[in-house]
């Protein structure tokens, strides 16, 4: 594996850690960029600590993939299948929960493969739609979505300790290019293929 290759694969309850200190590292470089409030403190610990992390893993809607270089976890991305929201209309979807990815590594590809494997992984488990919600905020991700061909469906809000952020929904329609996503013992495997 060259030094700028990616592996994706599938995580486990011993990546509950890493998670932790990537998910908090990525959050509070996306969100805390008037620096860091008790609010947003608070919230960091809700969503990632050790013990949510763990939480996550060990639920069965929610699939967590990972993103290493030479071994180092570089990025991740949360799917969870069977999730609905009012503004998508689909029957079978699932929500990209996060797709974060740590800033020395932005701009390498590192999230279009996540987003890939996710949808990958999104289809396999009997998604048509993927759906994301991203902060107004955040220009660098709004912009991604877009590129990838997702579209923006409106907005919505995300709550935290009284405040309210104002976030777009975004989701595609999957199906064209995936069709297995199974783990092998050395990483995710995607098999491309036309569907039928």
């Amino acid at each position: 594996m060259s030094d700028r290759q990616v592996s994706v694969r599938l995580a486990d309850s011993r990546d509950a850690q890493c998670l932790s200190a990537l998910a908090t590292q990525v959050f509070l470089d996306t969100y805390a960029t008037s620096g860091i409030t008790l609010a947003l403190a608070r919230e960091a610990e809700a969503q990632f600590s050790v013990s949510a992390c763990a939480e996550r893993l060990r639920l069965s809607k929610c699939r967590t993939l990972l993103a290493e270089r030479r071994g180092h976890l570089v990025g991740f991305a949360e799917v969870t299948v069977g999730e609905e929201h009012a503004l998508v209309s689909a029957s079978s979807a699932a929500e990209l929960a996060r797709l974060y990815v740590q800033s020395p590594f932005l701009r390498q590809g590192v999230g279009r493969q996540l987003l890939r494997h996710a949808e990958a992984l999104a289809l396999a488990e009997g998604a048509s739609t993927l759906w994301l919600t991203a902060w107004i905020g955040n220009e660098r991700a709004l912009a991604f979505y877009a590129s990838q061909g997702y579209e923006e469906l409106g907005s919505t809000e995300y709550r935290f300790e009284g405040q309210g952020f104002e976030n777009r929904l975004f989701a595609k329609a999957l199906g064209s290019g995936f069709s297995i996503v199974r783990q092998q013992d050395d990483g995710l495997v995607v098999v491309r293929r036309p569907l039928l």
